[in-house]
């Protein structure tokens, strides 16, 4: 906040909404379970908190946005309850805002905290806000991220380990190769940065990380989602089989004695104690729609879309993109990979059509390959461990740093990935 003085005759009129930067948010916890009431009173402030209401890192908070300012919120909690956090916007002069928090401090829970929006940049009001017990003052106008950033500050504790994020993989299609393209990024992410990465095979009837990994864990993801009230750290490494130096698999059964049948929050406990224990945690998500794999999809800090270039995979694809876009708002569109291109004798859509028809990019585009993956497959290893100069496994480390934001990886024009499909039929 600047040193510039108070000036009474600045304008209040709506504050235009500022546009939402993903990258902003990139780093943003998770918000904590706290229910948060908003009072505003212009549009231009209350429609970012809307919008935050609605965000992937609000899902276990409880957020609501009444207009009318301070005068409302007053008269609101003669009679209601003080939630964990008030957010106030105010056009008031600083003398009549001062009296106006003395008449919400009568009705006001001394634990609630209090955030004060105004439009005024004025610094002495910002120490006489702080004096008084106000947890933060902010100058319209405010961004998601903004007021996000104030809210995991006053809610996170300071000393908290950051949390790993989580990169969701899923196939617009069974048999696309999801969990391979899964596995051998996530073996990518653990070997180029050397850093702790958790991959949960979420498939417990059919999965194919602990074949694709050569491990046969007794215990693994089953356990951990069947105990959700015994769920740690401590309990989550019991359940981890090591792969490698950097790199932990919390693997399906891969059996048919029961079914697998799961409420919307069934992996949320899981996830969140995951986050805390490595730095990436990679989602292998079966094709399937339900609640627990939407909730999975809308909650992780990265998605990515595995496809191949044929009609079913085209619409699937899009439906996918369109309703994650939706579930998502504040965040970048998912990543796709179209996978197995090249099919000898097998008609497809081409790359550019592909991409034109879903209006996207994509983030990695791996040719049809058969020897390279059976091979890996068949002996439970890595396409890296089977042949390092592939350039497959060069286009994989790619992907590891595009899901990771580990650095800038030149993006394909669609025009260039026209050049790398003629190649592939050469």
């Amino acid at each position: 906040m600047s040193d510039a003085a108070f000036n009474p005759e600045i304008e209040v009129a709506d504050v235009a909404e500022t546009a939402v930067e993903p990258d902003s948010l990139r780093d943003v916890r998770p918000v904590p379970r706290i229910t948060i009431q908003a009072f505003c009173e212009t549009q231009g402030v209350a429609g970012p908190i809307e919008r935050m209401a609605e965000d992937r890192r609000m899902v276990k908070a409880q957020a609501r946005v009444y207009m009318g300012g301070l005068g409302a919120a007053v008269e609101f909690y003669q009679s209601a309850p003080t939630p964990n956090l008030i957010i106030l916007e105010t056009t008031l002069v600083p003398d009549e805002l001062m009296n106006g928090l003395g008449a919400l401090a009568e009705v006001c829970d001394p634990s609630t905290h209090v955030v004060i929006i105004g439009h005024h940049n004025d610094v002495s009001l910002y120490r006489d806000l702080k004096r008084n017990g106000i947890s933060e003052y902010l100058v319209a106008p405010v961004s998601i991220a903004d007021i996000m950033t104030i809210i995991t500050t006053l809610f996170t504790d300071p000393e908290a380990e950051p949390l790993g994020r989580t990169l969701a993989f899923m196939g617009a299609k069974g048999g696309v190769g999801s969990s391979t393209i899964a596995h051998n990024v996530a073996w990518s992410i653990a070997t180029l940065f050397e850093s702790g990465v958790v991959v949960a095979d979420m498939d417990l009837p059919f999965g194919t990380a602990n074949i694709n990994f050569d491990q046969d864990p007794a215990q693994g993801i089953a356990e951990a989602v069947f105990s959700t009230d015994r769920i740690d750290e401590v309990y989550l490494d019991r359940l981890l089989a090591t792969c490698a130096e950097h790199l932990s698999l919390l693997a399906a059964p891969s059996m048919l004695d029961k079914v697998y049948d799961f409420d919307a929050e069934a992996f949320t406990q899981l996830v969140d104690v995951a986050q805390r224990s490595a730095p990436a945690v990679v989602l292998d998500i079966p094709h399937v729609w339900n609640g627990w794999t939407r909730r999975t999809l809308e909650t992780a800090d990265e998605v990515v879309i595995v496809a191949t270039p044929e009609l079913a995979n085209l619409r699937n694809a899009k439906n996918m993109v369109d309703t994650l876009k939706k579930l998502r708002p504040n965040d970048f569109a998912p990543k796709l990979v179209i996978n197995q291109v090249g099919v000898p004798k097998r008609p497809e859509i081409s790359v550019s059509d592909f991409l034109d028809s879903l209006d996207m990019d994509a983030a990695a585009v791996i040719p049809f390959d058969p020897q390279l993956f059976g091979t890996a497959s068949n002996n439970g290893r890595m396409l890296a461990e089977s042949d390092s100069a592939s350039p497959i496994v060069a286009t994989l480390s790619d992907l590891a740093h595009i899901v990771t934001g580990r650095g800038v990886v030149a993006t394909k024009s669609k025009g260039g990935l026209k050049g790398i499909l003629s190649k592939l039929k050469k």
